[in-house]
């Protein structure tokens, strides 16, 4: 699970950047081209994920406040924000421990405080924190990974640790089947040069110093695929491959999609989003369904031949269908809803609906080739045919009145079944005439 990583960060879609194990799973596996998280940032999209539902039934929608930005350019209040999931929530790992796993989670966790509490046997290095606490490289002064500051020499990486802890939980298993969450930080900021890799990327229209992070992680994730084939347990192993949300569009832009982590354009959604499962899913197989990694919870339970329990909700489907291409899945939407405001990274090069916003409270909708975007400020939408317009440039909502009103229908619809809030309460410090500053073009106009 990776951080932050765009669809277009990876090798086998942008050939810009040296992922040779990133580039191999996706050859001896499944290649989702339709892939999504059904969040735009960390949190809310972990906490869908690890619970298998939707942000509008568990209440994560971001990081800490929803007041994010300047609160005189916010028109309405938006709902609060729930920091973490609820103990209550039945996780992945929760699921599989129960079931008979044994459990490890390596990495950034942000959906709790402890994840020995959530269904984790082994724990190395996860906490509530977002982003890596001390930095990349040891010695860590604090954060989660303090203690190991005396068991490893300076300038260790903390991606090789999670490596090599990974191996040895592979390497020293017991008869009991195996669940590893492998979450690295990476490649969330602070940017990092890796020394190591730099020079691979000198002279290339890329940012160098994110260019070596991918690299970095292309070279853990190298390692626990190694154990893996070393111990005999490929044909035995399920790997999937993603990311939390998409790439920040100012570091590496996600085109041919728009924006990137924080917007509800195709850059903020879209994700790297590969299955591989030695003898059971065709090597090199594509499948162009769209698909979340809500997905995962059931597709777990389905291949460790485990029930959900009693009134446990899960709003993703089984990917085994399409794994095995026997059948397909139907029909459905992919679904999104952030009742929230979320600030501007770098104005304009966001490349979001407007230069101080990321994203403005909403929801979204793709359904077939169809996207709406609903903006609850002025109760608006806008339409794009993502088969013509993938960077979503053209609202086509006024031109296609009757596909409009379809997917209007669906999200409404969606909307009531998962009681999703709506926020309408006005703000009374905004202000329709305030000057704003993009950081652009460090030019003053009137919004």
């Amino acid at each position: 699970n990776a951080d932050d990583m765009g669809v277009m960060d990876v090798g086998y879609n942008n050939s810009l950047f040296n992922t040779p194990n990133l580039d191999q799973l996706a050859s001896e596996g499944m290649v989702f081209t339709a892939g999504y998280a059904p969040a735009a940032n960390c949190a809310p999209s972990r906490a869908c994920v690890h619970s298998g539902q939707w942000a509008a039934r568990h209440g994560v929608y971001t990081v800490g406040s929803s007041e994010r930005g300047n609160a005189i350019h916010r028109k309405i209040i938006p709902i609060k924000n729930t920091d973490h999931l609820s103990e209550d929530v039945v996780t992945i790992a929760k699921s599989l421990k129960a079931g008979g796993y044994n459990t490890i989670h390596l990495g950034k966790y942000h959906l709790g405080k402890d994840p020995l509490q959530e269904g984790y046997d082994v724990n190395v290095g996860g906490d509530h924190t977002g982003s890596p606490a001390g930095g990349y490289y040891s010695p860590w002064k604090n954060g989660s990974m303090k203690e190991w500051s005396s068991k490893v020499p300076p300038k260790t990486h903390r991606i090789d640790i999670y490596a090599d802890e990974a191996v040895k939980f592979i390497k020293n298993r017991s008869e009991a089947p195996m669940f590893i969450h492998f979450s690295p930080y990476m490649v969330h900021t602070p940017l990092t040069a890796v020394p190591e890799f730099m020079e691979n990327y000198k002279g290339k229209s890329i940012n160098q110093v994110y260019a070596s992070m991918v690299e970095k992680f292309d070279e853990a994730v190298g390692k626990v695929l190694k154990a893996l084939k070393d111990e005999g347990l490929n044909e035995k192993t399920l790997v999937v491959f993603s990311s939390d949300n998409g790439g920040i569009c100012k570091v590496n832009p996600q085109t041919p999609h728009r924006a990137g982590k924080g917007s509800y354009f195709e850059g903020g959604v879209r994700e790297p989003f590969v299955v591989r499962w030695t003898g059971k899913v065709e090597a090199g197989s594509t499948c162009d369904t769209p698909v979340n990694t809500l997905d995962f919870y059931p597709t777990f339970l389905e291949v460790a031949k485990l029930e959900k329990q009693p009134q446990q909700i899960l709003d993703g489907q089984s990917l085994v269908p399409l794994l095995n291409q026997q059948k397909g899945i139907g029909p459905r939407p992919m679904l999104w809803h952030f009742p929230i405001y979320l600030q501007a990274y770098a104005g304009v090069a966001d490349d979001s609906r407007d230069a101080l916003f990321r994203t403005r409270p909403g929801s979204a909708l793709r359904y077939g080739n169809w996207k709406l975007h609903h903006y609850f400020e002025e109760n608006s939408y806008e339409l794009y045919d993502l088969n013509k317009d993938a960077g979503e440039r053209k609202n086509v909502a006024t031109a296609f009145p009757e596909k409009t009103e379809e997917l209007k229908k669906l999200l409404n619809e969606w909307r009531i079944k998962t009681e999703a809030p709506i926020p309408s309460e006005l703000n009374p410090k905004y202000d329709p005439n305030a000057k704003v500053v993009t950081k652009s073009k460090k030019k003053k106009t009137k919004k």
